[in-house]
């Protein structure tokens, strides 16, 4: 059998001989080439069209050499998908037309289906990216369940999801409901990836850490436990949340073979609170991607350092490209990893 590429070797528990390295958000904003490719086209019409989608996953994997391609869609394209009324504002993030409200809201957001047909750009764009990258190894994504219903009660962005908060406790019948159902969906959406040849998936919940560890596993961990549960065991699981140093082993309970930490922790830190067992992704301060490369070079030698500690590290950043960053900075820390 041929050997394992790098990344899958790490994210199965084992330290290949190279550190493998990809970066959240490395296709976007901070490469010229993508801002060339997606002049003039939506965000959402670029992730519904298969040849876009796939040359703009692709073009990290050319310019850094990166271990790992991860899909360019978005969190929010599943409902999309499922004729849910949302948009991508520029300069705020997803808005939906209709927010989840009141019971005749859910009850309009739930009759929403996603079926296997409307996935079929999705798949496509897997299954074109997937040929053109070789033996370089495409992650699949999804939003989780608790980050969706913050976006989808809110009805954009929040600094603090305080609607999403009170919805899971005020009505515990409706939150139950609705995380179900977005569980559904963003399962579908890891499903159809994982079918059309997706080597993994991660499961991003960007506002997970506005939880205690008890409303999280009561009310959260259960729907993100099913959405994972539908992408299947054959690929590896990696779960992701930002602010969640307190959730990471109800995080990985839920379901994930692999942790991915952010900045706020250290590696070693986290590896112990998960009882040395879990391989690790991170953790990389996106801030220090604008600091002199010294300083950079020592923070990536800690991060190495204390990643030591989990049976195997993926290193990655604690949160995803800023759209300022340099290029050239990211295809420096990749030569550092797959040279030190």
């Amino acid at each position: 059998m041929p050997e394992q590429p790098a990344l899958l070797q790490a994210f199965g528990g084992v330290r290949p001989e190279r550190l493998p390295v990809w970066f959240m958000r490395q296709a976007g904003r901070s490469l010229p080439e993508y801002r060339a490719t997606r002049a003039g086209t939506a965000m959402l019409d670029a992730c519904l069209t298969p040849d876009l989608a796939a040359e703009i996953t692709l073009q990290p994997v050319r310019r850094h050499g990166v271990d790992a391609a991860i899909l360019f869609s978005d969190i929010v394209v599943p409902l999309k998908l499922a004729g849910v009324d949302v948009d991508i504002v520029p300069g705020r993030g997803p808005v939906f037309a209709r927010p989840v409200r009141d019971a005749a809201d859910l009850a309009d957001l739930v009759a929403h289906d996603l079926s296997e047909e409307p996935l079929a750009p999705i798949e496509a764009a897997v299954t074109r990216t997937v040929a053109a990258l070789g033996d370089v190894p495409l992650i699949g994504f999804a939003g989780a369940p608790f980050t969706l219903a913050a976006y989808v009660v809110e009805g954009g962005p929040s600094k603090d999801q305080l609607r999403a908060r009170t919805l899971m406790h005020a009505d515990p019948a409706a939150w139950r409901t609705l995380t179900e159902y977005l569980a559904e969906i963003s399962g579908a959406f890891l499903a159809a990836q994982v079918r059309a040849g997706a080597a993994a998936v991660q499961l991003f919940d960007s506002w997970a850490g506005a939880l205690s560890e008890a409303d999280y596993r009561a009310d959260v961990l259960p729907a993100s436990a099913a959405a994972l549960a539908q992408a299947g065991t054959a690929v590896p699981r990696v779960h992701f949340g930002t602010g969640t140093a307190h959730l990471l082993p109800a995080m990985r309970d839920a379901g994930a073979d692999v942790i991915g930490v952010d900045h706020r922790i250290p590696l070693d830190a986290a590896s112990a609170a998960l009882g040395g067992s879990t391989p690790l992704q991170g953790n990389i301060d996106p801030a220090l991607l604008d600091a002199p490369w010294p300083v950079l070079e020592r923070h990536l030698e800690q991060v190495v350092a204390a990643g030591e500690a989990a049976p195997s590290h993926v290193l990655n950043l604690g949160h995803g490209v800023p759209p300022t960053t340099d290029p050239g900075v990211l295809t420096r820390i990749v030569e550092w990893a797959h040279t030190r």
